[in-house]
């Protein structure tokens, strides 16, 4: 059994319980609706969102059964952003199988991620937790901007680290941080523990990022469920390419931008940027900067007392930078 089995194992009953509140809120009057979301959501993803809320509430003393319903939200509004995520790039894969919009189509694909924000939605209001619904509409609100903000660079060459932060913060990490500072909120823990687990999360959420951005030039189809290089297909410029354009002369800088930029690139142009990246040590200091922020969001837990629940969320933010795919 791989190190990364091990680490995910021990946490089964909970992604039992979670996958169970799945299957409930997932329903529908119309059938289409429910049959896409259960095949976006039920049997795929690792779960880390929701289990990161239900960790956050235990570590804040919030054991209530309600908290496995709540954590189904932030698996919902992941999975919605990716739907429209997909149909944007018009990716044919995901997590190693047809994506949503290959099977059902576009509009089909945009509806669903649509039912599933609103599920989420009503969810919260049901229970009556404002302030879990207040920083939920703020984590919507920035992933749709880091969205943009990365449509509007694709193809951007000249996109810096800072800018490249700024966008995988607000689309990936700040839902991570949402829902760590959800089990907080949930639990009516003091301010001070709440910010402790939002910084904690977005730390996390950053590093987790970095590491999938790493994982498109490194891994197999077989690993990350997605074709190699398909960032740089789709006009993604992430950090280990960033990293890489530093190291060249302009000239060749100029030579790969033109070629990408204007749809000229062939095969065989994909696999010399993909050896550019691997061989230029991009790769490790990509690690590098994944270790800092988990180092930084480890520092944020110091807060809390050591105990069993603690453990488990330094050790799933350890897992964030060792695990494969």
């Amino acid at each position: 059994m791989s190190e990364e089995s091990t680490v995910l194992r021990q946490f089964s009953p909970y992604f039992e319980r979670i996958d169970e509140e799945l299957g409930k809120v997932l329903t529908s009057n119309v059938s289409l609706i429910e049959e896409v979301a259960q095949y976006s959501l039920l049997g795929t993803g690792k779960r880390l969102r929701p289990l990161f809320f239900v960790l956050s509430c235990e570590l804040c003393n919030y054991t209530d059964r309600d908290r496995y319903t709540l954590s189904t939200i932030f698996e919902c509004l992941h999975a919605a952003s990716l739907l429209h995520d997909d149909v944007i790039d018009n990716a044919p894969m995901r997590r190693g199988r047809a994506s949503a919009n290959k099977l059902w189509g576009s509009p089909t694909a945009i509806l669903v991620g649509d039912f599933l924000f609103s599920k989420f939605s009503r969810m919260v209001v049901e229970k009556k937790h404002i302030e879990l619904l207040k920083i939920l509409a703020d984590t919507a609100t920035s992933m749709t901007e880091g969205q943009v903000l990365e449509l509007v660079n694709t193809h951007n060459w000249d996109l810096s680290r800072k800018e490249y932060m700024g966008i995988i913060t607000a689309k990936t990490a700040a839902l991570m941080s949402a829902a760590c500072a959800g089990g907080g909120i949930v639990a009516g823990a003091e301010q001070a523990d709440i910010q402790s687990l939002k910084d904690f999360g977005l730390n996390m959420g950053i590093a987790f990022q970095i590491i999938d951005d790493v994982f498109d030039y490194t891994a197999t189809v077989e690993e990350t469920g997605k074709p190699m290089g398909g960032d740089l297909r789709e006009g993604k410029i992430t950090l280990p390419l960033i990293y890489s354009l530093t190291c060249l002369p302009q000239q060749e800088r100029e030579r790969l931008e033109d070629l990408f930029k204007g749809g000229d690139a062939l095969e065989h142009d994909y696999r010399e940027v993909t050896e550019l990246v691997r061989g230029n040590g991009a790769i490790a200091r990509c690690r590098y900067d994944a270790r800092e922020y988990v180092d930084r969001a480890a520092r944020c837990l110091s807060l809390f007392p050591d105990s069993p629940i603690k453990d488990c969320l330094l050790k799933l933010n350890q897992f964030v930078v060792t695990r494969s795919n």
